[in-house]
């Protein structure tokens, strides 16, 4: 075995001497020589990137492959008209900016779907963190089973997936009994206008699989709340402040950053799973004969640009700050 490790070390040494001393390049402990004419001094920074440049090459090359390369595709493909043929293959007719002038003018379906997006971000991202931020708070109290209880709310994570979605949306066990037995959502859909009342009752009918989507924020609020050093909970409640008080001048103000991440996270989260309407939208489009690869191509380009206004928005509120002003001292 040692033999095996001790030839495979050597291989990969010969390989990294032939890759770093060639015409193109050539590495000493001093200076990198490129072309064997171009010389660059190695200092402690550079070498540090180097290393660091070396340890996510992996994953560079992964994005530019598997990520950016289909990005790039994709726009060109929704700026044509993509017809698929057995003996030709893929035709492409350039069409501009047609396919996005008709996804706001003639897809209305993509319209509706859109604002329902929307306003289920407005309803449910607050809803998810406060919930996840409370749970939190109460995990990190030193209680009994207090592993368990972890577990048990981060088990959802695991066993989530569109299909066990959608069968429990349609036994209608989405929603809490005690709502369909009061009656609220028809209550929610005689007081309030239609625009309004809609993405309300939506919330209501789903309110068990929304939470079901808190276990990743849960765990992130926990890593928060623990880094949290506990003295400046006593020092507050030596100088006489409430819980409500700590609340709101330590606690809160301490989770900025992990709030911020666990909105991105849960919009992120929202706008990618699988019993999203915009998304099965741009599936099925996908193969229609009349609009094809590129329509849908341009659909998700759409869709891409809209979640990305509302992370920026979302980054922009919880990130913003008001300066304290500063009064100026009369001389």
């Amino acid at each position: 075995m040692r033999k095996t490790l001790h030839i495979i070390q050597n291989v990969f040494k010969k390989i990294g001497y032939v890759l770093t001393h060639n015409w193109f390049i050539r590495i000493s402990n001093k200076e990198i020589i490129w072309f064997n004419k171009f010389h660059q001094k190695i200092t402690n920074r550079l070498r540090e990137s180097l290393q660091g440049y070396s340890f996510i090459s992996i994953w560079i090359f992964g994005f530019i492959t598997l990520t950016l390369y289909p990005l790039l595709n994709s726009l060109y493909y929704s700026l044509n008209k993509v017809t698929i043929t057995g003996g030709e293959g893929i035709q492409f007719e350039m069409v501009g900016l047609t396919n996005y002038i008709q996804i706001f003018t003639t897809d209305l379906e993509f319209i509706d779907y859109l604002r329902e997006f929307i306003g289920d971000i407005v309803l449910q991202l607050p809803i998810i963190l406060i919930v996840s931020m409370l749970i939190a708070i109460l995990l990190n109290q030193k209680i009994k089973l207090r592993g368990f209880f972890r577990s048990i709310y981060f088990l959802p994570v695991i066993i989530v997936s569109g299909p066990v979605i959608n069968e429990l949306l349609q036994q209608e066990a989405g929603s809490i009994p005690l709502i369909q037995q009061l009656a609220v959502i028809e209550t929610i859909e005689s007081i309030l206008p239609a625009i309004l009342a809609e993405p309300i009752t939506n919330l209501f009918s789903k309110i068990i699989i929304i939470l079901w989507f808190s276990g990743v924020q849960i765990v992130l609020f926990l890593a928060g709340l623990q880094k949290i050093d506990q003295e400046i909970y006593e020092a507050a409640q030596i100088d006489g402040a409430s819980p409500w008080e700590s609340f709101w001048k330590i606690t809160l103000p301490s989770l900025r950053n992990i709030i911020l991440v666990s909105a991105v996270y849960t919009i992120v989260m929202l706008a990618t799973f699988s019993t999203n309407s915009i998304i099965k939208h741009i599936q099925t489009l996908m193969f229609d004969t009349s609009r094809g690869y590129g329509y849908s191509a341009a659909l998700a380009w759409v869709y891409f640009l809209i979640v990305a206004m509302i992370l920026g928005i979302t980054v922009m509120l919880i990130a913003y700050q008001r300066k304290p002003k500063i009064k100026k001292v009369r001389r």
